[in-house]
């Protein structure tokens, strides 16, 4: 982070026995004139970041000696004409209701750079924006397009991961590098979006609740009930019907507890099939230049999120594990069956089976989860942007894939020779477990069959350039470059 993002903020001067003038500032600093027009609180934020960057503030206010108070000493608060006046870029902060208010300052802003940092009440379906509304206003000026989402907490604590992002657009590229070393100097990293007429998507950016997790939560929502409706069925609707027996108990916790893992399972296999998928149309194609179909681009797209529900309902699956004991239910289970083998005359009810089972369960779910919390904690982007691409590599896809396998042997182990149990099909369905298990078990056969060298050797060719439809003569490296498992999920 830049050395003006590790000092504190502007305090007021009673809190720090005063401050110097702003002339003792400027011979300091060669420093720019920024003008902010507006009072509100993303003004008093923005004026803040900006001083303790190292610039020169003039505020533009309606009422300016109501106004002083609410800004740090350092920043000068005058008329918006004044401040227009002085500034070399000045902030639009006023709600673009507000903009033609500003028309009797066109004179004093003409040549300058204004920065439009409004947002609208909606998603705006098309243009004009708001910044090429104000662009029509001043014609002479150079309108830039930015820090709308950028919130007022982020400019006062400073930038942290994603909220650094700040998206600029404009049709004038001096205008645009100098918001852009602004951006720089106050820690934040300027995203290039082009011409104003980009303005559209980056006023909309602010509106957008989770675009990327519509799809995952949406599959997730859907697995979720399909698996607790068939164990609803299977373990609670049939003991009502076929023994008149209610077990309705189970619906709030045991019934939950079973779905959960069913939609973490298959939730993570989801996560590596579209790069088999890929794979496979690559290898079909004989080229790697093909664009995928856009189902396909966009499932590559979401894996992150598709693995993050995963690890969310394996999460809950461990905290309802561990509350089953708590259950009254359990307790009276348990002494049933205890006061059960003393009226029997059982003196040792101990099956080596049933207890190397349990602790097979048991213990390979907790590597699963482990492994699990790993991929999670890497797709962090905190985490992600301190580790290089082949460590990155490493963890989503060797070890995703070990996440895998240890989730699908905690399921048969879980099923273990239930599925060869007449009982256990209840009203025909077979046991949650199967069902379960033909996602991830298909995945990690391609996965298998896409080890043979003969396969990976011509995806490894097909990634490197080679296309099957041209004659061209191609040597692979030697193989002291890949590692084991070469990287076919992230194709």
């Amino acid at each position: 982070m830049p050395d003006e993002m590790q000092r504190a903020l502007i305090q007021r001067g009673g809190e720090t026995g005063g401050c110097r003038p702003l002339g003792a500032c400027m011979s300091e600093l060669d420093t720019q004139v920024v003008g902010i027009l507006g009072t509100g609180d993303f003004s008093r934020s923005l004026a803040r970041r900006l001083v303790a960057s190292g610039y020169q503030v003039v505020v533009g206010s309606r009422t300016p000696k109501r106004s002083v108070a609410l800004f740090p000493e350092e920043a000068e608060v005058t008329s918006q004409l004044e401040a227009a006046s002085q500034a070399d870029i000045v902030f639009v902060a006023i709600f673009p209701e507000h903009h033609s208010t500003l028309l009797e300052l066109k004179p004093a802003l003409a040549g300058k750079i204004l920065v439009d940092v409004s947002n609208g009440l909606q998603i705006k379906q098309g243009g004009p924006s708001y910044a090429e509304q104000l662009a029509g206003m001043f014609p002479e000026s150079f309108i830039v397009k930015g820090f709308n989402t950028i919130s007022a907490w982020v400019l006062q604590t400073g930038p942290r991961d994603g909220s650094r992002q700040v998206f600029l657009c404009s049709d004038s590229s001096k205008a645009k590098s100098s918001v852009l070393a602004m951006c720089h100097r106050m820690g934040f990293r300027p995203v290039d979006m082009g011409l104003l007429s980009s303005s559209v998507e980056i006023e909309n950016l602010p509106f957008y609740l989770f675009p990327s997790w519509g799809t995952p939560i949406l599959v997730s929502a859907i697995l979720f009930i399909f698996f607790y409706l068939y164990n609803f069925v299977r373990d609670v609707l049939h003991p009502f019907v076929m023994a008149k027996k209610s077990v309705f108990y189970k619906m709030p916790i045991e019934t939950v507890n079973v779905t959960l893992p069913s939609v973490a399972l298959v939730m993570l296999a989801l996560v590596y099939m579209p790069g088999l998928l890929a794979a496979l149309l690559q290898l079909r194609r004989g080229t790697k230049y093909d664009r995928f179909p856009d189902w396909l681009a966009k499932w590559l797209v979401k894996r992150k999120q598709f693995g993050l529900c995963s690890f969310l309902c394996a999460a809950m699956h461990a905290i309802y594990s561990l509350c089953l004991p708590m259950r009254q239910s359990a307790r009276f289970k348990l002494l049933n069956a205890a006061f059960k083998q003393v009226k029997e005359g059982v003196e040792d009810s101990w099956s080596d089976e049933g207890v190397w089972r349990m602790e097979l369960y048991v213990s390979v779910g907790i590597i699963a989860l482990g492994l699990l919390s790993l991929l999670a904690i890497t797709s962090l982007p905190s985490v992600a942007d301190n580790i290089n691409w082949r460590e990155f590599n490493f963890v989503q896809s060797t070890l995703g894939y070990c996440a895998l396998s240890m989730a699908t042997v905690h399921t048969l182990l879980f099923g273990w020779d239930r599925a060869f149990d007449p009982g256990q099909y209840r009203f025909l369905l077979p046991p949650t477990f199967l069902v379960v298990l033909i996602l991830p078990v298909t995945v990690l056969m391609v996965r298998l069959i896409f080890l043979l060298p003969c396969i990976a050797d011509q995806l490894r060719k097909i990634r490197r350039g080679w296309e099957k439809s041209r004659h061209i003569r191609f040597v692979l490296p030697s193989d002291n470059c890949y590692n084991g498992i070469d990287n076919i999920s992230h194709v």
